[in-house]
């Protein structure tokens, strides 16, 4: 399975002050997918992709994700770049679009991709948070 990954749109899915910070809302964003991408190449033979709509001030790496942008910042070059991808594969039916954005989702679900929420796929890269017992300070056993 190819993933392919409207990078804005998972981290604007969550509230939780990422506009203070784009680049290390981005690259946070590129470290849990490549968490997450080696899992499940080695479980399940995926590929991912991150697409932004213009390169960060620094260069973002990653050994596992592909981290790809829109050849010029504009409205919408994100998802124009994902489509392009999509158009471009010999067999859209592999390639899941992780997107919450309705315009998007119908152009690539007409080229034969399935879509993936953001929200749905925020919660399954980000690990969860051990859960502290209700009453109980941390540390308290």
């Amino acid at each position: 399975m190819r993933w392919i990954v409207d990078g804005m749109n998972v981290i604007g899915s969550r509230p939780d002050g990422w506009w203070k910070d784009r680049h290390g809302a981005m690259v946070a964003l590129v470290d849990r997918l490549d968490q997450w991408a080696a899992a499940a190449r080695d479980a399940e033979g995926n590929e991912v992709t991150v697409v932004f709509e213009r390169p960060p001030s620094r260069a973002i790496g990653s050994a596992v994700v592909e981290v790809a942008y829109a050849p010029k910042a504009a409205a919408n070059s994100a998802d124009d770049e994902i489509v392009r991808l999509v158009r471009a594969d010999a067999q859209p039916e592999t390639i899941r679009v992780v997107t919450s954005d309705k315009a998007l989702t119908d152009r690539v679900r007409r080229l034969g991709a399935a879509v993936y929420p953001a929200e749905r796929f925020r919660a399954l890269i980000e690990p969860l948070a051990p859960r502290q017992a209700p009453g109980r300070a941390p540390g308290q056993d």
